[in-house]
């Protein structure tokens, strides 16, 4: 570092802890003396730096006079090259960076409010020096990691991540999802506002409830579980309902597609707790519905179905999470898939038909992106299932084709399950004899849904 000519203060004379503390208790007599001592200064040196009089100097180091103007405080401080690190708020805009603005200082040591208070000559001092510090507090709590634009920006990508998973590979969803997860993750592992502490929380919290999905449709029931159960954290500290709602509604999906349905309905009393009103409400409503027909509750099945209907007479707006759409929406394509698939557990087969078709047209007349490949090919299972029933075989197959045609990454693992139920009616002895049911049984036996071991959900 070249030279500097004149009197100045060198920089090993900053680290010292009782000049630090002078500077922050705003002491600048007491901060004068100490650089001079530790600099071998005089007054002189002091005042030709500074722009003060050496005789105001003189009277500053004795307690006599206190600088009370922040003008003249920001002069002092700029005209002896105070680090940066050491400047409190108000003059850091006005000290330029010196050359002792980057070295590393140590941690100002505590020290006791009451002496700052006894130095305050008057009250005029005393309320500078409480602004200064709470100042610095605000100053500290207000740093952050994040930008708004980039919060903007994580919600915007859960939003398309959610819009693409009803209809684009999962694969591809699954490996977007984690990426948008972690970088939610190391943002959280930094500093921001209350504020943006809270909505990173509700964006983490969706992005492991979407992977919940994902993993569900994958066939891992225990890494589901996990990220539901990671969702519910983030919706505690979010202290977000509607999270909260979804986790314990998206808990009894994964309780119904296992051995534990019977859990399923008492997740979805839970869920319904927490949502009054709006889509999260149908849809929880209608995943009660299935579950109990699916384990052969039929009074609760019918008196959810009720209420199903009683939700969507009063359906109101967007929830702070449907808002996201796609898989996190509940719209009438799927109320419809719900419903028909209620009525085909309870052996309804024609109300069953008749609700999974209303949902194959809505789908059908929709845009592409809000077409969910997965619902839609359920729906027509539910098709089959009632023609199976009534023993149109011929019928049967005709909805089956689209299934059977449907791409292997898009087979979620729920079709495989219903597609093994749709192989054992047609095993029945009443099809014994029917070649067209033999037919259809070879076509439906062994249907592969999506290989969870595949290389590309390494994350």
């Amino acid at each position: 570092m070249a030279a500097r000519s004149g009197p100045h203060v060198p920089d090993e004379v900053w680290l010292e802890p009782a000049i630090q503390v002078a500077i922050a208790n705003w002491d600048f007599g007491l901060a004068s003396r100490l650089i001079r001592e530790r600099a071998a200064l005089r007054q002189d040196d002091m005042a030709l730096m500074t722009g003060l009089s050496q005789s105001f100097l003189s009277m500053l180091e004795a307690g006599n006079r206190r600088l009370t103007s922040l003008d003249k405080a920001a002069r002092f401080l700029e005209g002896i090259g105070t680090p940066e690190a050491l400047l409190a708020p108000p003059f850091r805009e006005q000290a330029p960076p010196t050359a002792t603005a980057d070295m590393a200082l140590p941690a100002l040591g505590h020290h006791d409010a009451r002496t700052s208070v006894h130095q305050a000559a008057d009250l005029n001092d005393l309320a500078a020096h409480a602004a200064v510090r709470s100042l610095q507090f605000t100053d500290e709590i207000t740093k952050t990691n994040v930008s708004n634009v980039e919060l903007e920006g994580l919600e915007s990508t859960l939003t398309r991540i959610a819009g693409d998973y009803v209809h684009a590979p999962l694969h591809q969803i699954f490996t977007d999802l984690v990426t948008t997860r972690d970088r939610l993750f190391t943002l959280l592992n930094g500093r921001q506002s209350l504020r943006q502490t809270r909505e990173l929380h509700l964006l983490a919290g969706t992005s492991c409830l979407l992977l919940a999905h994902a993993s569900q449709n994958l066939g891992d029931e225990d890494a589901a579980i996990a990220q539901l159960q990671t969702a519910w954290t983030f919706a505690e500290q979010a202290d977000h309902n509607d999270l909260r709602a979804w986790v314990k509604g998206t808990a009894a999906l994964i309780a119904e597609w296992s051995t534990r349905r019977q859990t399923a309905l008492e997740y979805t009393r839970q869920a319904a707790q927490l949502a009054l009103g709006g889509e999260t409400r149908i849809r929880i409503v209608a995943i009660e519905a299935r579950a109990a027909a699916r384990i052969g509750d039929r009074p609760t099945a019918l008196a959810a179905l009720e209420d199903l209907q009683h939700a969507r007479d009063h359906q109101a707006g967007p929830d702070a999470l449907t808002r996201f759409g796609g898989l996190l929406s509940f719209p009438e394509a799927k109320q419809e898939y719900y419903i028909g698939g209620t009525f085909a557990l309870l052996g309804e087969h024609q109300l069953a038909e008749q609700h999974a078709y209303a949902a194959i047209e809505l789908y059908e007349s929709g845009p592409d992106e809000h077409r969910s490949y997965g619902d839609e090919a359920l729906a027509r299972l539910d098709i089959v299932t009632a023609r199976i029933a009534v023993g149109e075989i011929e019928g049967a197959g005709e909805q089956l084709q689209p299934i059977l045609e449907l791409p292997a990454d898009r087979r979620i693992r729920q079709l495989g399950d219903a597609m093994r139920a749709v192989t054992r009616l047609l095993e029945e002895p009443r099809f014994a004899r029917s070649s067209a049911a033999r037919t259809l049984a070879d076509a439906t036996r062994g249907y592969q849904a999506i290989d969870t071991r595949t290389k590309a959900l390494t994350p």
